[in-house]
């Protein structure tokens, strides 16, 4: 079996959470990783950890994203591995929505990911590999109340998602959308002492994106739903 390798990761939408639990897994295993986020100030201590390096930068503009990976090009090398974890929310009585902040909330959940990924695709195609995943939520497939902003932008990444794996999978590059069904556990956000592992841990939750990552080519998936034991569905 063929088991893809992967040398450079680009990790857009970077955080304390997940982002950070995959910055430390894909270093332990030998990849190189840039991380991109809006603001990069409360990435030093990961970076200084991982040997990783970031770069700021604003998801809903094409300038920006360009930049971004001429960047990382010139810097570290062209990702052959890109992660998207931006969301945008705005929550609150459908009627109250305010306009602006729902487009903001779709741009960044959707449109930026579009804009990564293409700049992604453009870079892999000649190679014919590579990897492009994304992280989705309950509200990918689920539309809560007062939620609408969110479910829309994360209902088109999804679909995003389906329309490039289709289309990119026969030339060799490994797209994949991960419907991460449940709370995400940090250190502001535990479950309670009688509910162990009643939220996702962004270390197994990396793990999960790992083991995606290693599929050979002759059985890949295209989507995840991961969730709790005992999390309702």
């Amino acid at each position: 079996m063929d088991i893809p390798k992967y040398k450079i990761a680009l990790i857009v939408g970077a955080g304390a959470g997940l982002s950070a639990s995959l910055t430390r897994l894909f270093s332990r295993e030998g990849i190189r990783v840039a991380l991109g986020a809006r603001s990069i100030e409360k990435l030093g201590a990961l970076c200084t950890e991982t040997g990783a390096r970031a770069y700021a930068c604003d998801t809903t503009k094409a300038e920006d994203v360009e930049r971004l990976f001429g960047l990382v090009e010139r810097e570290i090398g062209t990702p052959d591995l890109v992660v998207y974890n931006a969301s945008g929310r705005s929550r609150g009585p459908f009627v109250e929505l305010v306009l602006s902040e729902v487009e903001q909330a779709i741009a960044v959940s959707a449109f930026g990911g579009f804009l990564v990924a293409q700049e992604a695709a453009k870079r892999m195609l000649p190679n014919k590999k590579g990897a492009i995943l994304f992280t989705g939520a309950s509200a990918s497939v689920k539309g809560y109340a007062q939620s609408a902003p969110f479910a829309m932008g994360k209902f088109a990444l999804r679909g995003l998602a389906q329309s490039m794996a289709r289309e990119l999978s026969p030339q060799g590059i490994h797209v994949a959308h991960f419907v991460i069904d449940g709370g995400i556990r940090s250190a502001a956000r535990t479950e309670p002492a009688d509910r162990p592992d009643s939220m996702l841990d962004p270390d197994a939750i990396a793990l999960s994106y790992w083991n995606v990552l290693q599929q050979p080519r002759s059985a890949w998936t295209w989507e995840l739903e991961l969730r709790p034991w005992v999390e309702k569905f």
